[in-house]
């Protein structure tokens, strides 16, 4: 047997250090001891009580050993309950970050859009209301009838006008002919010019 299996024994029977070992050691010997020897009945019975008392010990001892055990896999069984809860815990803790990441983006859209509204809103206010503009559209209508009969009131003087301007240039251009011409025309041109300025200004 090697020093690794001495050692793995020793810690078997004795893992927590109370000695469990050495009392089994001296009880077995106490128990050799008194199984080979004729000692009185009260040597005997002395013997047999100690042996009584180390075996109490030993029970002892295994009964604190199995305590100890179940103990220690309550809280091994505790501790994997609390990291059971700790993990839901942190899954939790990620889809709440999770969903606040989305209600963050949405939040930001939100203000996106209020803040775009706010500027249209402020923009439209500042244009004048439908039923100004359709009463100032109204008087804009009128007002360019009104300029379109004044339009059509000029045309028609100016082509009267431009009619009159014809008629004084052509008389003008016959006037001149007639000083052009000798004098015994004098009177048929003058009758001439005449019918032509009547005709001119009935047209």
């Amino acid at each position: 047997m090697g020093d690794e299996d001495v050692i793995r024994r020793r810690l078997l029977i004795d893992g927590d250090g109370t000695g469990d070992d050495r009392r089994l050691n001296v009880l077995l010997k106490t128990l050799i001891k008194w199984c080979n020897t004729d000692d009185s009945p009260e040597d005997s019975k002395v013997t047999h009580d100690r042996m009584l008392a180390q075996l109490a010990q030993c029970e002892f001892a295994v009964t604190k050993s199995q305590l100890g055990t179940e103990m220690m896999a309550a809280e091994l069984q505790n501790y994997e309950n609390l990291s059971t809860i700790l993990e839901n815990g942190i899954e939790i803790a990620k889809n709440n970050i999770e969903k606040s990441k989305i209600d963050l983006a949405q939040a930001k859209t939100v203000r996106k859009n209020r803040i775009e509204y706010d500027v249209m809103a402020k923009v439209i206010n500042e244009q004048p209301d439908r039923k100004e503009t359709l009463e100032r559209l109204s008087t804009l209508k009128s007002d360019l009838s009104s300029l379109e009969a004044t339009k059509q009131q000029l045309e028609s003087r100016l082509a009267l006008r431009k009619k009159q301007f014809h008629v004084l240039v052509t008389s003008i251009h016959q006037l001149q002919a007639l000083l052009d011409e000798p004098d015994d025309m004098e009177s048929i041109s003058a009758d001439d010019i005449d019918v032509d300025m009547k005709e001119t200004s009935e047209s």
